[in-house]
């Protein structure tokens, strides 16, 4: 082994509750959870729910993103089974991306987590007030 590197346990060689991933880079949950946990995906599989939208729907309800940065995030959760993206034959061409059944599973799990920051953003204000308080920038 080189020096400076340590051996991470493969999933399957852990057996307790402390190990439940592998942390290497090219793990595959790993690379899953950086995919839907970063805040562009997340977005879009929220306003996703129970309905179809255009790309330029999604852009302008979407502030900040770029149109690089939507295609390239619509793309990738297509990519994972977790977006569909239907082209109509039409002229304009029409686009409609709409939530897989495999996305609504994870929608579930997404708005959890926004129900968990709703509930305790009051909360974690207070904490960044302290700390920034005690550690001036």
């Amino acid at each position: 082994m080189e020096e400076g590197t340590s051996e991470v346990p493969r999933h399957s060689d852990c057996t307790d509750d402390a190990c439940q991933w592998d942390h290497r880079e090219d793990c595959e949950v790993r690379q899953i959870l950086d995919r839907i946990g970063d805040k562009w995906s997340m977005l879009v599989i929220a306003l996703l729910d129970n309905r179809c939208m255009r790309f330029t729907e999604l852009r302008k309800t979407i502030d900040g993103i770029s149109q690089r940065m939507l295609t390239v995030t619509l793309r990738q959760l297509e990519r994972d089974g977790l977006v569909r993206r239907t082209v109509h034959p039409v002229v304009p061409p029409r686009v409609d991306y709409e939530l897989t059944p495999l996305g609504v599973t994870l929608h579930a799990t997404v708005q959890s987590l926004v129900t968990w920051t709703e509930t305790h953003q009051t909360e974690i204000a207070a904490a960044r007030a302290r700390y920034d308080a005690l550690n001036p920038a």
